[in-house]
């Protein structure tokens, strides 16, 4: 008989007592009760046909011993077929699951075949990450007794690999596929790509991809998947385009989903608008699901008219759909609107979750309400019965540093219930650069040391802190550590859309194939902006140089190159849309203010914290941010 290796659970006393209990239990029980041998004269196929389908109806997990005491006694446990019934009825995900039984019966199986195994592993990659080992066990020992594996069993194999975060076992698992000449199996190579990308190897995703005979959507989509995961988001709306303009593999409703989502990411709205015309014409429009993702869609691309039309036009909402509402009035600047529509949400019935707090908690934060902020966290907590995670201490951690309360917001991070991150100590450590806080500043840095986790923009931040009091013997200090560790910062970048196309910009970049008329356009822009009143903000800028290099230095920053673009290659009036991964500067913030109002041009910009909307020399954001 096979043994299985020794860590397998199968083995420890405790869990044999168990097993063994139960069979007799049933046993027992089934010498009263109601599975009955089949009657003389009744044909061993029909028999088999009649237990097939008492397994498939059989709806309490008490009946699986009794019908297992059967199958034994009547001799049908050896009969394959049922016993690959019964086996996926009691290791399968259902209400009637019992995993540690069902590999117990497995194992004690005289002759094992590949459907057995396959069902076995695939039960084991659907249960939770430590099961997932002892299911690329199962695979291990399937091949070492000589059975070669078929799509479905390397495909639940894959999967196993994937919940192990084992790189290595993954390779296996490829190396075998080949072995047993399985590359046609398009479901399983899918599979494979999805196991490449999740591990950040898209170019293994993509080889695998393009040695694929047959492409169904659901591998298009796959590699729309992985693009987005690995930063490439602008390829993905490439192989959407491809996608739409074919006949065999049109975009499904799944793509759709994954499309907007890389729109949301890159501030495409021009793209996002094709595709939403391409789910009316599909018919999609009636998901909840496309229509929650295209409020969110339209929140982040700063157009959140367009969001509240499609939440207004959907008959059924649930808490999702008010969640990416409300989060999308937060982030664009409408805390107040964001309150209401939480309350009408209580209103009409929809129980918040811990993602519309979030929502709410941010737009108090973008909108300076501070008294309202913590009037929510406190409903939180003792009427909704959500306890708070890292996402609400670090609205309440944003909120209370943008409004001044450093001190506050320092104590609130030492007293929470859970263990603040990087990402917390980042918040705060950007509001000492605000209110120039060094001291503090120095504290935080030195959290984020502890936690290994410093980044080289934690130290550009403590720059920051450094110039904006003109300490430049601490900038000096910064700088020469940063050169000593090898730590470099990775150049901003700002994008804007334009006739579908995203075109990306750094600070001083060359690489625009206008350039010459970019830099041309930008330089009657700041002569205009001059006239206007605008002075450069020289704070902003690092290094300890006159205030003319400063004002140069600050002059050809990604984003006033795309406002420059943006002026250059659209109609008078138009509306320029701009993404920054980076916080925008005060020097910027005030140029686009200017823009708005000489240009007579409204510049939506997106940075990583929020979004601006400058209209008449004006921001949403009545420069709090």
């Amino acid at each position: 008989m096979r043994k299985l290796p020794p860590r397998f659970p199968s083995h420890h006393p405790s869990f044999r007592t168990r097993f063994i209990n139960t069979a007799a239990t049933a046993l027992h029980q089934n010498l009263r009760t109601a599975v009955p041998s089949p009657p003389l004269g009744i044909s061993s196929k029909a028999a088999e046909k009649d237990l097939i389908a008492l397994i498939k109806s059989c709806t309490k997990k008490s009946h699986l011993p009794q019908i297992h005491t059967h199958l034994i006694r009547t001799s049908f446990l050896l009969n394959p077929t049922i016993f690959l019934h019964f086996l996926s009825r009691i290791s399968l995900p259902s209400p009637l699951q019992n995993l540690p039984y069902g590999l117990k019966i497995f194992q004690n199986y005289a002759k094992p075949n590949i459907s057995l195994y396959g069902t076995m592993i695939r039960a084991h990659s659907l249960a939770g990450n430590s099961a997932a080992l002892l299911g690329f066990e199962l695979y291990k020992e399937m091949l070492h007794l000589d059975i070669s594996s078929d799509g479905l069993s390397s495909s639940f194999a894959i999967k196993c690999c994937v919940k192990m975060e084992s790189w290595f076992s993954g390779l296996q698992v490829h190396s075998r596929i080949l072995r047993d000449g399985c590359q046609c199996d398009s479901l399983l190579l899918t599979t494979l790509m999805d196991f490449y990308s999740l591990n950040g190897k898209c170019d293994e995703a993509c080889k695998v991809f393009d040695e694929m005979s047959h492409r169904d959507t659901a591998a298009w989509n796959v590699l729309i998947s992985c693009y987005i995961r690995n930063k490439r988001t602008r390829d993905a709306l490439s192989v959407f385009d491809i996608m739409e303009k074919s006949k065999g593999r049109r975009p499904d409703d799944v793509s759709c989903l994954l499309v907007l989502e890389a729109c949301a990411k890159l501030n495409a709205l021009e793209f996002g608008e094709r595709v939403r015309k391409y789910v009316k014409e599909c018919g999609f429009d009636g998901s909840m699901k496309i229509s929650n993702s295209l409020i969110a869609m339209y929140s982040r691309c700063g157009c959140v008219e367009k969001a509240y039309e499609i939440f207004e036009s959907m008959g059924n909402k649930d808490v999702v759909t008010w969640s990416a509402m409300i989060g999308g009035l937060a982030s664009n600047g409408h805390g107040e609107q964001a309150i209401r529509a939480f309350r009408e949400m209580q209103r009409v019935g929809v129980a918040p979750d811990d993602q519309t707090c979030t929502a709410v908690l941010s737009g108090c934060s973008h909108s300076g309400l501070v008294n309202e902020g913590r009037m929510f966290f406190n409903v939180m907590r003792k009427e909704l019965g959500i306890v708070p995670n890292l996402y609400h201490y670090g609205c309440m951690v944003d909120m209370t540093g943008r409004a001044g309360l450093l001190d506050e917001a320092y104590e609130l991070i030492c007293s929470m219930e859970v263990k603040p991150d990087a990402a917390m100590w980042r918040t705060l450590l950007g509001a000492c650069r605000n209110y120039k806080h060094a001291a503090l500043g120095e504290k935080v840095v030195e959290h984020l040391i502890e936690l290994k986790a410093q980044e080289a923009g934690d130290y550009v931040l403590l720059l920051n802190i450094y110039s904006s009091i003109s300490d430049w013997e601490k900038v000096s200090e910064v700088r020469k550590f940063m050169r000593e560790k090898g730590i470099r910062t990775t150049p901003a970048s700002s994008t804007i859309e334009l006739k579908g196309k995203i075109h990306e910009f750094v600070a001083d970049d060359v690489s625009h194939p206008r350039k010459k008329e970019i830099y041309d356009m930008l330089d009657e822009i700041n002569m205009q902006l001059k006239i206007a009143g605008y002075v450069a903000e020289i704070t902003a800028e690092l290094h300890n140089t006159c205030a003319e290099e400063k004002r140069t230095t600050l002059s050809y920053h990604s984003e006033k190159l795309a406002i420059a673009f943006g002026i250059l290659a659209t109609a008078p009036g138009t509306k320029i849309r701009i993404a920054k991964d980076l916080r925008i500067c005060l020097d910027c913030h005030n140029f686009a203010k200017t823009v708005s109002a000489v240009y007579n041009r409204q510049v939506v910009i997106r940075d990583r914290n929020r979004f601006h909307h400058f209209r008449d020399g004006r921001c949403s954001c009545n420069d709090y941010w």
